[in-house]
């Protein structure tokens, strides 16, 4: 069997003012919260689409966060059966302190990704709210980031 076809992928942790950090709701799956993320384009490097990603899927710009830490090697595989040109991703997750008002924050963005967002401490994530397929790479940037066990 060969090895697994990784897209790479971004995703960032925005940590408020209170230590909270922001999940944001999927459009489509009704109690399946997440971090902001997505793909890296051809020519990009990871930081530029940490940014991009942000001010598509939420709608803050670069001068409503700074990035504080970054760690990659994060990967999951597809568990769904659908079609794609590659059969998971291999992540860079990145914790930002926000430093924007929350009014900047705004999920009704041009294609819209998810219908709400709240702010949470750590622990409060829920593993529930993952596919399966991503729930170890959580449980390992829970772990990584905020030393917590999810």
């Amino acid at each position: 069997m060969s090895d697994p076809i990784l897209k790479e992928n971004v995703a960032g942790i925005l940590r408020n003012r209170d230590g909270n950090i922001l999940v944001c709701e999927r459009i489509n799956h009704r109690d399946a919260w997440q971090f902001p993320q997505g793909g890296v384009d051809p020519g990009e490097t990871v930081e530029q689409a940490l940014t991009r990603e942000l001010r598509e899927e939420i709608g803050i710009m670069p001068g409503d966060f700074q990035i504080v830490e970054k760690r990659g090697g994060y990967q999951y595989v597809y568990s769904d059966g659908k079609k794609r040109n590659h059969d998971g991703k291999l992540q860079t997750y990145f914790l930002c302190d926000f430093v924007g008002e929350d009014s900047a924050i705004n999920v009704e963005t041009d294609h819209p990704e998810f219908r709400a967002w709240k702010w949470i401490r750590p622990p409060e994530f829920r593993r529930e709210w993952l596919p399966q397929m991503k729930v170890e790479v959580y449980q390992a940037v829970f772990r990584d980031f905020f030393h917590v066990e999810i």
